[in-house]
């Protein structure tokens, strides 16, 4: 049997840890919104490996909302997006916002005042870069999505600054917009 340096078999311990905790993680459930049933139900909670992650993501996408990014202002496939219907986690597909809580915030990113419903993300402290913030996530598979902010407009008063890279756009049916 050959002989393995230290430093592979600490890669091959922290390989192992990474498998195990992805399986755990995968059988946890968590509460989300579905519009398609307009009802709170369990999920799986979505949990891949970063290789996994990387071949389902663009570049741009996997560094955004796996490695936290942020996309250049102004730049955003979405930012001045008009289509009616969802916007959904580019990641697992949940929804997230709808296309009339959109609104122009002149940041550069698409804004939103408000989720589809609350539970579908999950709020975190971010002191990055030398500032507090609310960083905002996907609840199911932990994307980073952008930062929520208090000078939104009425009826929130909440600003959803979103990066285009974090959501696909799915347009609603002409029956369903009637």
């Amino acid at each position: 049997m050959k002989a393995m340096s230290v430093a592979a078999v600490l890669a091959s311990i922290l390989a192992a840890a990474r498998v195990e905790a992805a399986m755990t993680n995968a059988a946890e459930e968590v509460e989300v919104y579905l519009v398609e049933s307009n009802a709170i139900v369990r999920a799986p909670r979505i949990v891949h490996t970063d290789e996994e992650w990387r071949r389902q993501l663009t570049p741009e996408q996997y560094r955004v909302t796996r490695q936290g990014g942020t996309e250049c202002a102004f730049a955003g496939e979405l930012y001045r997006h008009k289509g009616r219907g969802l916007y959904r986690c580019v990641c697992c597909g949940l929804a997230l916002f709808r296309s009339v809580d959109k609104f122009e915030s002149g940041t550069g990113w698409p804004s939103f005042f408000q989720p589809v419903h609350r539970a579908n993300l999950r709020e975190l402290m971010d002191r990055s870069h030398g500032m507090v913030r609310t960083e905002v996530r996907c609840v199911r598979c932990d994307a980073h999505l952008g930062h929520v902010f208090p000078d939104g407009p009425r009826p929130t008063g909440l600003r959803y600054c979103i990066n285009s890279a974090a959501l696909k756009f799915e347009e609603s049916s002409p029956a369903a917009s009637k």
